[in-house]
């Protein structure tokens, strides 16, 4: 090998590798970076930085071509992304096109995705709930799946060392089946919402609705403060970007403070082909890189590698990244990596009026979506014809309308002039879903990506348990709201495909016995000791908690065990 070469390689080696730089892979990159780590941020979209790539942050809607409206042949092109709630004029810039990433749909799935710096920590809904033992328990106790190696006191102190930087706001409500964290003060349920705790409460003592915890910055702190973060404005305009970095986000928060020690190296525009094994060593050394702009083939070099590319981008990595030690993909002994993929369910809602509190209403807004209803269902003991259980949103808003009648000043008059009617409220569902081996992903022999990357093949449905779950959630719900005296109740079963859930999960599974999952105890590969997964991709269960916040746990406390091997030389 020349000079040259060898100089090349020194260039291109670091301490660490993480791959992606969303929710988990920016706490991958800060918490490597704090610990001393030289590490390379690989991103496979462009560059996005706090406060200079939010073009729409601070427009007035009027300042918009069509109000926030998609134009039809926008939506036409992009008939995945455009299904979700935020793909509009504000935000679209943050997702991908279809046609940059296509998949195979063996069976109906939306995949939703945000290539850029930060990937969909600039969109995400920042609900944050822990995770409690019953969740963990879950698994080993209907026997659905495998067990998993870690319990909820392993998990509790990185949860509260990822809430106290991100910034949570939360109530201390004392619940079992969803413990308290370090939360800055809470937002409050409104008039309406605190009638139907109490009216629930009276009926149901195992049933609670409690404000919801979200990743919104209601009171600074002194850390906050030292990332350049401040107060949420309340401003309900999050998936712009926000000026203020009140919500958490990988471009406010970990990116920044990784940057900040001169121990990060952040390469966008890396779209990562497979991590490189080398079987003398027994381990991975490095990663594969085609660039996206040249299209050019590089390699990238390290002594530990945490691959943070979203749950299925993870499995498509892992699944292509084949050798004559790893011909089915990298640390795949067992057989499952790719398999037991789940999901959320979120299918179902429900909607009625209210004619109660007319002496009340509401002004302005909250950042963090209103009321939760914590899983009340098979917590403590099986209790139900399906196994697990299911959360909700719950939120109540006062109706207003206007009169369109008239022409000329009396039409301008009766637009001015709203009337109050009743109070509206809703509930939508978040179900847990049971990871199967006939829910995978796999790669595609023929097809292949813009890139030469084979394409991802996705088969990934509902089963029974599920459609038994919606109907569970309807009739309880129903009957909730009509304890409550609420009318006009409406129902709905959406049927929509799985993926606008957008918590994806499993495919590289931890677990206790290397013959059945991937990953260990501390999202360690059991076949390739220096390379972690800390995204969705490890998930073993998928409990019904949305899932963020348990990911940054997770990535904190597997780089806390890396660190630590490595300086032990035993990685």
């Amino acid at each position: 090998m020349s000079y040259f070469n060898i100089d090349s390689q020194k260039a291109r080696t670091y301490d660490a590798i993480v791959i992606g730089s969303g929710i988990s892979g920016g706490w991958a990159a800060k918490e490597l970076c704090e610990k001393g780590l030289k590490t390379l941020v690989l991103e496979r979209g462009r560059d996005v930085k706090h406060n200079v790539d939010y073009p729409t942050t601070m427009k007035m809607p009027w300042e918009f071509e069509h109000r926030e409206r998609m134009p039809l042949e926008v939506v036409k092109e992009n008939p995945i992304q455009s299904k979700c709630y935020n793909y509009k004029e504000s935000a679209a810039h943050f997702f991908i096109k279809d046609k940059d990433q296509p998949y195979v749909q063996e069976k109906p799935f939306d995949w939703i995705r945000g290539y850029q710096v930060g990937g969909k920590s600039l969109l995400w809904a920042r609900q944050t709930q822990r995770w409690s033992q019953f969740d963990f328990e879950g698994p080993a106790r209907d026997g659905f799946a495998v067990e998993w190696p870690i319990s909820y006191n392993d998990i509790a102190p990185w949860y509260s060392h990822v809430e106290k930087f991100a910034g949570i706001t939360g109530n201390k409500d004392g619940l079992d089946s969803l413990p308290d964290g370090e939360f800055l003060p809470p937002y409050d349920l409104n008039c309406v919402e605190k009638y139907f705790k109490e009216s629930v409460a009276k009926k149901h003592k195992d049933r609670h609705i409690i404000i919801s915890r979200a990743a919104h910055i209601s009171q600074p702190q002194q850390i906050h403060l030292d990332q350049g973060r401040a107060q949420c404005m309340s401003r309900q305009m999050c998936e712009r970007g926000c000026p203020f970095g009140g919500y958490f986000s990988s471009n406010s928060s970990t990116i920044p403070w990784a940057a900040k020690t001169g121990n990060m190296t952040l390469r966008p525009q890396s779209v990562v082909h497979s991590i490189i094994y080398d079987e003398k060593k027994g381990k991975a050394t490095g990663v594969r890189v085609i660039d996206a702009n040249t299209k050019e083939m590089m390699e990238f070099y390290a002594k530990i590698i945490f691959v943070n590319a979203a749950a299925l981008n993870t499995n498509l990595v892992l699944l292509n990244s084949t050798s004559s030690r790893f011909p089915n993909g990298l640390g795949n002994d067992s057989g499952v990596l790719g398999k037991y993929v789940a999901f959320h369910n979120y299918r179902a809602r429900i909607s009625a009026e209210y004619d109660g509190h007319l002496d009340t209403t509401t002004v302005g807004g909250r950042p963090n979506g209103g009321g939760y209803i914590p899983r009340f269902r098979n917590v403590y003991k099986q209790e139900t014809d399906f196994l697990r259980g299911y959360a909700a949103g719950f939120g109540a808003h006062r109706i207003s309308y206007n009169s369109r009648e008239g022409l000329g000043e009396d039409l301008k008059a009766n637009l001015f002039k709203r009337e109050m009617g009743g109070w509206g409220v809703g509930s939508h569902m978040m179900g847990e879903t049971i990871p199967k081996k006939s829910n995978y992903v796999a790669l595609d022999k023929n097809l292949k990506d813009p890139f030469g990357i084979p394409q991802l093949k996705i088969s990934i449905d509902y089963d029974d348990n599920d459609d038994k779950m919606v109907k569970d959630y309807l009739e309880q719900m129903t009957e909730m709201f009509t304890e409550a005296g609420f009318k006009n109740i409406r129902t709905s079963d959406s049927k929509q495909a799985p993926g606008l859930d957008i918590h994806e999960m499993g495919g590289v599974r931890m677990g206790k016995d290397p013959k059945t999952s991937v990953l260990n105890k501390w999202n360690q590969m059991h076949a390739v000791s220096n390379v972690f997964v800390t995204d969705g991709a490890s998930m073993t269960s998928t409990s019904t908690q949305n899932p963020s916040l348990t990911y940054m746990a997770f990535t904190a406390r597997a780089v806390d065990y890396a660190v630590k091997q490595m300086k032990a030389k035993s990685l």
